[in-house]
């Protein structure tokens, strides 16, 4: 009987002491959990960006933006007449194709009713990558009124001299050189001059580098006719 008493006086010490353990050894092991999780969050956050690294990219594309406007800024002393806002200025006109764009130019509405009566709109509007040497009213001012009103009735003859304006490529002022190129007719218009003083044939360039969606665009001060 005695052994008996021992033994249970035993087997009730060791099942306290199980139990006094048992919330030490929980908080151990959420102890070890939050602090694996902890390290696992801290490896897996992003590196915060630095404000100078957005500012100094930000800056370079401004650099970017700048150049390439004062690349492309036309020249020549009627660029002076173009309006500096709405549908007919630089960048109104940048928006659309090259007869679009024309249509919206005061100095081009003589030019503008020629294409038309040809029904060349959509073919230029529509052909990528051209330069247009662009009559304005004035030079055809200097056609004889019945010459040029039978010019405009004749849609082969009017296709034959309003294509021999289109140069079938994009020609920047620095793509400019002397010499003979040629045009969308099959002739060739002489090119002379350099810098911002350019002649197209005997016509000069007024108003050079004028940016529509689809063509370089030089208004001259003649009507260029072909051989």
């Amino acid at each position: 009987m005695r052994i008996t008493r021992v033994n249970r006086v035993r087997r009730t010490a060791v099942a306290l002491v199980a139990v006094a353990a048992l919330p030490m050894g929980l908080a151990a092991c959420s102890s070890d959990d939050d602090s694996d999780q902890n390290e696992s969050s801290e490896e897996n956050a992003p590196e915060e960006e630095t404000d100078g690294g957005a500012e100094d990219g930000a800056d370079d594309g401004m650099e970017e933006d700048a150049s390439g406007d004062m690349a492309a800024e036309p020249f020549g002393p009627a660029c002076a007449a173009v309006p500096e806002d709405g549908a007919g200025s630089f960048d109104g006109m940048a928006q659309d194709p090259v007869a679009t764009a024309a249509s919206n130019s005061p100095e081009l509405s003589t030019l503008v009713s020629a294409v038309e009566a040809a029904g060349l709109g959509d073919t230029l509007n529509t052909t990528e990558n051209l330069t247009v040497f662009a009559p304005v009213n004035d030079a055809f001012a200097g056609i004889p009124q019945e010459d040029l009103d039978a010019l405009l009735a004749d849609e082969a003859a009017l296709t034959d001299v309003l294509t021999y304006h289109v140069v079938p490529e994009r020609l920047a002022p620095e793509d400019l050189t002397e010499g003979d190129v040629e045009t969308l007719q099959g002739g060739t218009v002489a090119v002379s001059g350099e810098g911002e003083s350019w002649q197209i044939n005997d016509a000069s360039v007024v108003c050079g580098n004028v940016q529509t969606a689809n063509a370089t665009v030089y208004l001259i001060d003649g009507v260029l006719m072909p051989q």
